[in-house]
């Protein structure tokens, strides 16, 4: 249950840095951006494993899961604009 709640947590912070670093105007709640957050993060330790960075049940680090939230952002962002008008 703590593993859980932890992952949240970093998630919900990988978000929110996220967020700010990329630019323009994403408007995401607070689940949304804790979602991305994990993702990002997933998304990174998986690839981080297929590349041979990281090892099995190794973690990826914050820049990675910041990086990984980015890049799902931007692909957020492209699929929202794509999918209709706001």
């Amino acid at each position: 249950m703590l593993s859980l709640l932890t992952t949240l947590i970093v998630g919900f912070i990988v978000g929110l840095i996220a967020r700010a670093l990329k630019p323009g105007d994403d408007k995401l709640g607070l689940v949304m951006t804790t979602v991305l957050g994990v993702a990002g993060a997933f998304a990174a330790r998986y690839l981080g494993l297929a590349m041979g960075w990281y090892h099995e049940g190794q973690a990826a680090g914050w820049i990675a899961s910041v990086v990984g939230a980015i890049v799902l952002l931007f692909v957020y962002s492209l699929v929202k604009r794509k999918g209709g008008a706001d």
